[in-house]
């Protein structure tokens, strides 16, 4: 990408991030929620965890970019946490030993380590890591999936506007994925904003969500948290029906793969030329019209449509909160009163 496209896109991203940007520097101060402080030792322990370190073809643009979105990860973590405090949904340490367990189970101690040095974390790091998550997962939960309620008439009117979908020619997969790749792509915006960027990083990162696929995770969450495909990652990784013949036309590894598989298996981890992928198989359909008692369409049509309603309300929770948050970006308000100053 030439120079002044990284310009306009880290101007970009910092009018995005505009609100009070343009207030005076606090010392060491990347950005507040709240007046909270976000810390530029905040920003760079993160911005390691999801890149490598800049090489001499690096420009300075490039790294503003990153860790423009970086740093908007971490406000809207931020703002999120605040939320989970005021209603009294901090995970409890009992819950944060609870899941520290869980990642910790498949290794040996020397590998558990090694897990954390490549994600440049110590031991208090991570376990402070999973409080926040927990905090903002039990703060979705009670904020948003409890409340998605799906009729039966919900599901009738779907099957019936989509009826000609259930009507198949040919038996078909349907099929849900997680990808890791080892070259970013700006288009991926998982819930995370989490990406690889080699090919070391994208095997440690799919065995690192294959572990926790084992521990019963649920397969669409880490989907949209993780997955590097900007395609069906906001959809929980979901790739929809796909007709036996398009399998034939696929990698031979993940045909064979794929046919074996019963439906609600998930793959081992699948190594193929766009990157590492687990596949899920939700359903098998044979040839022929699916008829709305069918229990297969209608747990189809439900979670569909669950998911659908998931993303809408978490996409609307996240921007409601944003405006009613106070967010200062000092960094943001930094990189555009450089350029405007003539800065390179």
């Amino acid at each position: 990408m030439s120079r002044s496209r990284f310009e306009a896109a880290v101007l970009l991203i910092a009018v995005a991030l505009l609100p009070g940007c343009r207030r005076a520097m606090p010392a060491n101060v990347a950005a507040s929620v709240n007046s909270r402080p976000i810390t530029f030792q905040d920003l760079d322990k993160h911005y390691k965890m999801q890149f490598t370190s800049p090489t001499p073809q690096t420009s300075e643009d490039q790294v503003n970019v990153q860790k423009l979105e970086v740093l908007r990860s971490l406000i809207d973590n931020e703002i999120m946490l605040q939320r989970a405090e005021k209603l009294g949904l901090i995970a409890v340490d009992s819950e944060v030993e609870a899941k520290f367990s869980e990642f910790k189970t498949p290794y040996t101690q020397e590998e558990f380590q090694r897990q954390l040095t490549s994600r440049n974390m110590t031991m208090e790091e991570f376990k402070a890591q999973l409080r926040r998550d927990l905090s903002i997962q039990k703060l979705f939960n009670k904020e948003i999936t409890s409340r998605i309620v799906i009729t039966d008439k919900d599901v009738t009117d779907f099957y019936n506007a989509n009826k000609a979908s259930f009507n198949l020619a040919e038996p078909q997969v349907h099929l849900a994925q997680i990808l890791t790749t080892s070259s970013p792509d700006s288009n991926v915006r998982n819930l995370k904003s989490d990406k690889a960027q080699n090919e070391e990083q994208a095997r440690r990162k799919i065995e690192m969500i294959e572990s926790r696929l084992k521990q019963g995770e649920d397969f669409a969450m880490l989907a949209q948290n993780y997955s590097e495909d900007p395609n069906t990652s906001p959809n929980g990784g979901d790739l929809g029906f796909v007709p036996e013949s398009s399998l034939e036309k696929a990698h031979v590894e993940l045909r064979k793969m794929v046919m074996s598989m019963q439906a609600g298996q998930v793959s081992p981890v699948i190594r193929t030329p766009e990157g590492y992928r687990i596949l899920k198989v939700i359903s098998k359909e044979p040839a022929g019209q699916r008829e709305l008692n069918d229990p297969r369409v209608q747990q189809s049509i439900r979670e569909t449509l669950l998911n659908r309603k998931d993303q809408l309300l978490r996409a609307s929770y996240y921007e409601v909160a944003r405006n009613e948050a106070q967010v200062v970006n000092y960094f943001a308000g930094g990189v555009l009163e450089k350029t405007a100053a003539g800065g390179k």
